[in-house]
């Protein structure tokens, strides 16, 4: 059961022809023709789907490699440090317990034709972005603008993946943003990539089967504070006069925060003591001056904004009681900040959940998920033909054994 407190909810832990006048040797003659024809049917069918997996291929080597490439351009800056040094091994070791899981979703997310993987967004070096599409549509879709997360440093598109295809197997769509990471880029170039890509998914959805008139943005994390200032930032601009934009935030239906950080000026000696260095945090968010620039906490509460609040869509956040990476106060101090500024916010905490417990380990458990049947339910509230096959959907297949998850969840670095 979910518990309601006021706008706060605690989710506990649980053309005919005339045969007769074709001679012998016409027959043979036509006979001849198709088996041809059948034949170069049957290979140039061999070639496309051989020259289809090539390419299958090569987009994972060329992956496979900027992901490399990127973590020892990040090893090289960080050096080196015990805190960061025992992070690194438990994500490690984090990753081998729940790789059984993460296969699945990689051979899924690599050879799925319902997966239009790296279409580009933007002039940047990652600004691309993943679709998952459901298996039918036969009208238009609802969408899901998905910002993945990974400490400002990893993040990668691809880690929305399993979201990704959950969420297509309940016809929605998904956008899974890339965006630069850090040393690629500091906090303005992520917020940038990301305005831009939901920008290219607002103005281009309508090509690939989604409806723009139903779009949902998510963060996760990191995504969740580079999204929300994303938002803010659209707030600002459509605050000033004559400023050219090329979407709004009154053309997405609601914003979901997952296990955000939305005030960095209480965050920064928490993330030093769990391992990003103050010293190396200060240079992803451009200084400590830019602190509050990049806190969404505080730029709320900016009165140049004020006639833009009616524009925000209803912001829900998501925060797991056992949240040692960013703590559930974060989440609790912004929804208050949304009130008070005259947004509709919605905090719906869940209770015994860790920082990837709402993101990873329910999701490769399989069954029921409470963020994942209100994130649904939410989307499918105004359509009586999807909320139909929602109730009658098979539960979600488990990926990954029980005794996996829990000693992953005792292991994890987040």
């Amino acid at each position: 059961m979910t518990t309601l407190l006021g706008r706060r909810r605690i989710i506990p832990a649980a053309v005919d022809v005339d045969t007769k006048s074709l001679t012998e040797s016409n027959v043979h003659n036509n006979n001849h023709h198709h088996q041809v024809a059948g034949k170069n049917s049957h290979h140039q069918h061999r070639l496309a789907r051989q020259r289809s997996f090539r390419k299958d291929i090569g987009h994972v080597a060329t992956e496979t490699y900027l992901i490399t490439r990127l973590t020892f351009t990040l090893l090289q800056y960080l050096g080196i440090g015990y805190r960061w040094i025992t992070r690194f091994l438990a994500l490690a070791c984090y990753a081998m317990l729940l790789m059984p899981g993460f296969l699945q979703v990689a051979f899924c997310y690599f050879f799925s034709s319902k997966v239009k993987r790296s279409i580009v967004y933007g002039d940047q070096p990652r600004n691309r972005l993943d679709l998952y599409l459901p298996t039918d549509i036969h009208k238009p879709m609802p969408v899901m603008i998905f910002v993945t997360g990974g400490a400002w440093i990893i993040g990668y598109k691809a880690w929305g993946s399993l979201l990704g295809l959950q969420l297509a197997e309940r016809d929605i769509i998904v956008a899974c943003i890339d965006y630069r990471n850090f040393p690629q880029g500091t906090i303005s170039d992520m917020v940038n990539d990301t305005s831009q890509g939901i920008s290219f998914v607002i103005n281009n959805i309508a090509n690939y089967g989604g409806d723009p008139n139903r779009i949902y943005l998510m963060g996760q994390s990191a995504g969740a504070h580079i999204s929300s200032c994303a938002l803010l930032d659209q707030a600002f601009k459509e605050s000033g006069k004559g400023d050219n934009v090329s979407w709004s935030i009154s053309q997405i239906k609601a914003y979901f925060g997952l296990s955000g950080g939305y005030n960095l000026l209480d965050l920064v000696d928490h993330f030093d003591s769990r391992g990003l260095y103050r010293s190396i945090f200060l240079s992803i968010m451009e200084g400590e001056h830019s602190l509050k620039n990049f806190s969404p906490e505080i730029r709320i509460q900016d009165p140049r904004i004020k006639d833009s609040i009616p524009l925000f869509p209803p912001i829900i956040l998501f925060h797991g009681t056992d949240d040692y990476s960013i703590p559930t106060v974060a989440s609790e101090r912004f929804a208050s900040a949304l009130r008070e500024a005259g947004a509709r916010a919605e905090l719906i905490l869940c209770d015994g959940k860790s920082h990837t417990d709402l993101f990873i380990q329910d999701p490769l458990r399989g069954g029921k998920d409470d963020l994942f049947d209100y994130a649904v339910a939410l989307i499918h509230s105004d359509d009586k033909e999807a909320l139909a096959k929602d109730d009658i959907a098979p539960p979600r297949r488990r990926l990954v054994p029980e005794i996996l998850l829990k000693f992953a969840r005792r292991i994890s670095p987040f």
